[in-house]
């Protein structure tokens, strides 16, 4: 157990030194807002359309294309996937 404490120590000290500016030895991945209408636009369909196809409700939609929210969790995977392979997304929806 005091192997485990340790190793917790040292990580949220490690924390605390990013949250204080300092610099740190871990990786820091910035997540960015998403752009999901370019997404969108990208694969070519209407609101109504990309809201049937991807299971997302169309007010869940709109407020992700306006900024009020952004999509989280396993939407936000699916629509950075989308993004990257949209040929292969598509392809495999309409399989």
């Amino acid at each position: 157990m005091n192997e485990a404490f340790e190793s917790i120590k040292a990580g949220l000290e490690e924390a605390i030194a990013h949250a204080e500016g300092k610099p740190i030895k871990a990786r820091v991945h910035e997540i960015g807002p998403m752009d999901v209408k370019a997404i969108r636009a990208k694969v070519g369909m209407s609101q109504s359309e990309f809201a049937i196809s991807f299971g997302i409700s169309l007010g869940t939609l709109r407020h992700w294309e306006r900024g009020d929210r952004q999509p989280q969790g396993p939407a936000r995977v699916l629509l950075n996937v989308l993004a990257k392979e949209p040929e292969t997304v598509l392809s495999v929806l309409r399989s």
